[in-house]
């Protein structure tokens, strides 16, 4: 075997989004771009605000002798204190940019600090439905990742949290708005999962730290709360991006920001910008620190995602879908018509309309619609959801 017999299995399990990109591309090849609907990735459709466009030209015209040179490993000093800024507010916590690492996407940021936290064998909890990567990310540092069940309505289920903790629990991974639910986590249940932390940590006698995983949190919808974790837990770890709030994904610029009560804040400060170093990141870009640096007030209008939301959530419903109203992100998770849900990802593909298995967010018999797409891509699709519904329930 040429490449390792881990990495082939993992190519296995996560191979759901790139088998219905590749099925996308060859019906695409067989019957036109616009003949195809693909609500299968979730690569955001709208363009950076001019703010954003404005400081990355400005930044790349800068002629100042020494800006692309090598730079702190923690990123720039004026990115940090931007982040710091700008989160303080809404964290209820006073920050500076010591409390912060500029990472490669959010991505990036979860990586350094799973490398940070785990030591072999340790366990890292993640809430299903959840972004697959979660579980290669802990076993990049040696870790497990333990996946925990939610409730109908994809609601935290703290009494399954509670007997999911084990001794080797370092971490538990939350993302909301949820990556492919779109559930917001309200700050009743954030408060049950601190509560749960708390007590378990003092009976560990050690630190289980909660990383918040948020790059949708400035696209929520309905005026939903989005509650910060820093007020609710210390030893909690922020990571986020601009992938989704400011459209840059490919950009790759995101940051980690530490509670500054967090336990042994200092030495985990210290391993988050040694990691950033070693496992070969370095730094975060240094064009994209300095533009977002001065465009931490602009952002993308979470409205019109909630227009595509509301588009298609009328549809589901009035097709018959059995579909959770996503609270923010731009997916739906509805629940298959058919048990197997990778046969009914089938047939959506028969009407040119493709879509990704639940199993491949660690939740069968359910599918997930991305809707950052142009309009014109959501509507073709309603009438393949709609002739795959009926073929489907007619069996």
């Amino acid at each position: 075997m040429t490449i390792s017999q881990k990495v082939e299995g993992m190519l296995s399990q996560a191979s759901w989004i790139r088998k219905m990109f590749e099925e996308g591309a060859r019906l695409k090849e067989e019957f036109g771009n616009d003949a195809v609907f693909d609500l299968s990735l979730g690569n955001p459709v709208m363009e950076p605000p001019k703010k954003l466009k404005s400081a990355l030209a400005l930044a790349a015209q800068d002629e100042t002798p020494g800006l692309h040179r090598y730079m702190p490993n923690a990123g720039l000093e004026e990115a940090r204190m931007a982040i710091a800024r700008t989160l303080s507010p809404e964290s209820g916590v006073q920050l500076t940019a010591k409390d912060t690492v500029m990472s490669c996407g959010a991505a990036g940021g979860l990586n350094i600090t799973l490398k940070s936290l785990l030591d072999p064998g340790e366990e890292v909890i993640v809430f299903a439905p959840f972004f697959v990567e979660y579980l290669f990310y802990a076993d990049n540092h040696g870790g497990k990742a333990v996946p925990v069940k939610t409730n109908d309505d994809f609601s935290i289920d703290t009494s399954a949290l509670e007997q999911a903790i084990t001794p080797k629990t370092k971490a538990v991974i939350i993302n909301s708005p949820n990556n492919p639910t779109g559930v917001v986590y309200s700050r009743e249940s954030l408060q049950a999962v601190a509560a749960v932390l708390q007590k378990a940590s003092e009976k560990k006698g050690s630190p289980i730290y909660l990383i918040s995983d948020d790059p949708y949190k400035k696209i929520i919808f309905d005026g939903v709360e989005t509650p910060h974790l820093f007020e609710i837990y210390k030893d909690s770890i922020y990571i986020s991006s601009h992938s989704k709030d400011l459209a840059v994904p490919g950009e790759r610029i995101g940051f980690v920001v530490v509670h500054p009560e967090c336990s042994d804040r200092d030495k985990l400060m210290s391993a988050l910008i040694f990691c950033n170093r070693v496992l070969g990141f370095v730094n975060a870009p240094a064009l994209i620190q300095r533009a977002i640096a001065e465009s931490q007030d602009a952002g993308i209008d979470p409205m019109v995602y909630q227009l595509k939301r509301d588009r298609l959530y009328s549809a589901l419903i009035e097709i018959g879908y059995s579909v959770v109203k996503p609270q923010g992100a731009f997916y739906f998770f509805p629940k298959s018509p058919l048990e197997d849900e990778v046969e009914f990802c089938r047939m959506l593909a028969q009407e040119k309309t493709l879509a990704v298995p639940g199993r491949g967010f660690g939740t069968p018999g359910y599918f997930r619609l991305s809707y950052c797409l142009p309009d014109r891509v959501i509507e073709g699709a309603i009438g393949g959801l709609r002739a795959a519904f009926e073929k489907a329930t007619s069996l």
